[in-house]
């Protein structure tokens, strides 16, 4: 971010009536103890009845700017706060923070010191309306665990596939109920008026699961785990909460270093539309595409990307163009919406799911062009060599890239679906991708060759997941089961389908019943992807001299009931790996994991290598926050959809320092030095990632040209704390020295 200075002028004092708040000029800086400022920040002191306020956030937002603007700190140990660098224009300040209500809004411009003194909360019912989602979600009660496994809608109301407590977990989390927003926050928590005129709670429930355009996935989601035990048990909790239980315990203020965090956010898109991820540089080298343009994916709600131009403030969109007419687009709502009525605001054919950047500052992407029937050069018959070994018949998703020098976009045909993308640092630029969790194969494309030729054919493969059974170093004739995975419509693996479903021939190799959905490259070239699923795993793919024929996998169970562990844990989801390949995984358990091959002591190939070899490579760390009311086992209740390794230090606490989406808990939360730090924003609450990356604008500007930038990705922003109309926000994060660095 450019810092932009101006002169400061020694204007009237602002003064909000009864004393709560005031604004004076900067000439305060240096009287008392208000901060230092410089003609672009604004300072000041928050205090209560209690004193000065330590680890409380300021606030401060506008509208002036061509799009909404939002800049947030965290008070040092004197509850003094400066609010650097910020655009000419007049500002909301109000201060926030837990223990206590909101001061009031004060209008000022940069250069004012501006005084907040916020109210003490109360009681613990005004004190919990500011807590994040995860710690109203811990009340909900889980079955016990002598209850599973499940015995039907005859027997105790649980469906009979969820065999353990944790099953369950999983699926109320990232695996199904948390995949697409919180649960937990102000509206999820409660029964609006449109669903409260039910005979029971739990027909309320069963009701409002069923709005819009989601509600087939809402009701599938409730299915999977028994629905009318589901139904029950939330409406039970949303019950106790309307009769004034509160959380058993309160989040901690920011301590140390998440003091020194800064959080910008501007609008994007529209309040229709939803953002899945956002990419500001080449996850390769943070130095591409600095100060420039960010760029975002809209998934099923728009054909367009949204892009931000963080230096001037503005916003912008890219078409996303669809090349077939049958295209499949969008459903109906399934019911009306407490929101939008019979409205169906998702209007994607293109489904955009994960952009890239390029070393030459294209942007990749994953995008739908046509209908799922392969063309012929997939199946079976076809010349490629990908299709002799493993036709593909189908794909939900496939690829395009724009070039922001010629303002064009060009369309890839791919046979495999795609859903993330990585780029990996070899000769062909080759852009690796996953499914999602379907289809069976990991697709890739030669960049390369597709830049000379654009010959979609020629310039892309795939390749099954297939185990070095027999133990030889190569690839062989293997055995494999039904290749069946449970999807969503997206293509996203539900997480129901086990991956080593196929009888071992020591003779031969084995196909796991597997694709990826995480995915990342190693710095040793190996293709990382994670196995959604119970407890799941994750794949190490060794392309080979020349993939597919030479491909081959080693696939890694994360530990449960495993005596051998430690910590157990399930269900892994985004992942990435550091400089050291180091991979770090995103856990449904609560946890994040890391899994350190090198540790293994056992084969890594061979007839035993099917997942359970070595538990002795992971390390779990449980994430912070609650556990759910009656839950014992290791992990929180926050849910964690996916991480990132900073490798380049981009954030500022170190080099690959990993980083994973606090879902529940309106966060990041980086794990350094075998502690976290939470980053949270504390305004609008709801803050849901899922997605990441680290761009370094000016390496000789120290924390003001670098940072971590993220986007909203809830489905549902209308859910947050600012309501219907609520636009996706693109964030960047920063860590300064110090509370007062400006």
């Amino acid at each position: 971010m450019q810092t932009r200075r101006y002169l400061a002028l020694a204007l009237p004092c602002a003064i909000v009536l009864g004393g709560l708040a005031f604004a004076r000029p900067a000439l305060r800086a240096q009287q008392g103890a208000a901060p230092q400022i410089d003609a672009d920040d604004i300072g000041g002191v928050v205090a209560s009845t209690n004193g000065p306020e330590a680890g409380v956030w300021v606030i401060a937002e506008t509208t002036d700017l061509p799009t909404r603007y939002m800049k947030e700190v965290v008070t040092d140990d004197r509850g003094r706060y400066v609010i650097p660098d910020l655009p000419k224009a007049n500002y909301s300040i109000w201060a926030r923070g837990y223990g206590l209500v909101d001061s009031p809004k004060v209008q000022s411009q940069p250069g004012k010191i501006v005084d907040l003194k916020p109210t003490v909360a109360p009681d613990k019912a005004a004190a919990a309306q500011y807590y994040p989602a995860n710690y109203w979600y811990a009340l909900l009660t889980l079955p016990e665990k002598n209850e599973f496994p499940g015995t039907g809608p005859t027997g105790n109301g649980i469906s009979p596939n969820i065999k353990s407590q944790a099953e369950w977990i999983h699926l109320i989390k990232t695996d199904s109920c948390e995949s697409c927003h919180q649960l937990g926050n102000k509206y999820t928590r409660t029964i609006p008026p449109m669903f409260a005129n039910f005979d029971t709670p739990a027909e309320s429930w069963m009701r409002r699961v069923q709005s819009g355009q989601a509600g087939s996935a809402m009701i599938g989601g409730l299915t999977q785990l028994g629905i009318q035990r589901a139904a029950d048990l939330f409406a039970d909790w949303t019950t106790r909460i309307a009769h004034g239980e509160l959380p058993a315990e309160a989040p901690p203020r920011p301590q140390g270093v998440e003091r020194n965090v800064v959080v910008t956010q501007w609008d994007w898109a529209e309040p229709t539309a939803y953002l899945h991820d956002e990419i500001s540089t080449d996850k390769r080298d943070p130095r591409v595409n600095a100060n420039g343009l960010i760029y975002g994916s809209p998934e099923e709600s728009r054909d367009y990307l949204p892009v931000l131009d963080p230096v001037h403030n503005t916003i912008s969109e890219v078409k996303t163009p669809y090349r077939d007419a049958d295209t499949p687009g969008q459903p109906q709502p399934l019911q009306l919406s407490n929101f939008w009525g019979d409205e169906p605001i998702w209007d994607s054919h293109t489904t955009v799911h994960n952009p890239m950047f390029d070393e030459k500052g294209r942007v990749w992407y994953t995008s739908r062009i046509r209908a799922n029937n392969d063309p012929a050069f997939c199946k079976a018959g076809s010349d490629l060599v990908s299709a002799k070994l493993t036709p593909v018949n189908s794909s939900g998703r496939q690829l395009a890239v724009y070039d922001p020098s010629t303002k064009k976009v060009e369309m890839i045909d791919t046979c495999f679906a795609t859903h993330h993308l990585i780029f990996a640092s070899d000769a062909n630029n080759t852009l690796w991708t996953s499914s999602g969790g379907g289809g069976g194969v990991v697709g890739w494309l030669n960049t390369k060759m597709w830049d000379q030729t654009h010959d979609a054919a020629k310039s892309q493969g795939w390749t099954a997941l297939v185990l070095d059974t027999n133990g030889n170093g190569k690839r062989d004739a293997y055995t494999e089961g039904t290749q069946s995975v449970t999807t969503a419509p997206s293509g996203e693996s539900l997480g129901t389908s086990s991956a080593m479903n196929a009888k071992v021939d020591t003779t031969k190799d084995t196909r796991l019943n597997a694709a990826f959905y995480g995915l990342t490259v190693a710095p040793d070239g190996a293709v990382w992807g994670s196995v959604l699923g119970f407890p799941g795993g994750i794949v190490r793919l060794n392309p080979g001299s020349n993939p597919p024929e030479t491909a081959l996998a080693e696939y890694y169970e994360v530990p449960w009931n495993d005596a051998k562990a430690p910590v157990n844990g399930f269900s892994p989801r985004g992942m990435d790996v550091d400089g050291n390949g180091i991979a770090w995984v995103a856990l449904g358990s609560g946890h994040l994991a890391s899994f350190d091959r090198r540790k293994c002591k056992g084969p890594l190939n061979g007839p035993l290598a099917t997942g359970r070899q070595c538990p002795e490579g992971w390390t779990l760390y449980q994430t912070p926050g609650p556990k759910f009311k009656n839950a014992t086992e290791s992990g929180s209740d926050d849910s964690h959809y996916y991480d990132w390794v900073d490798r380049s230090n981009t954030l500022g606490l170190g080099a690959n320092t990993p980083i994973v989406t606090g879902n529940s808990s309106d966060s990041l939360i980086a794990l350094v030095n075998g502690k976290f730090v939470i980053m949270r924003v504390p305004y609008p609450l709801g803050f849901f990632a899922k997605g990441m990356d680290g761009r370094i604008d000016d390496p000789n500007a120290g924390w003001k040209g670098k940072g971590v930038w993220t986007t909203w990705g809830t489905r549902a922003p209308f859910h947050s704390e600012t309501g219907k109309g609520t636009m996706p926000k693109v964030v960047h994060f920063q860590i300064r020295p110090d509370p007062l660095a400006h």
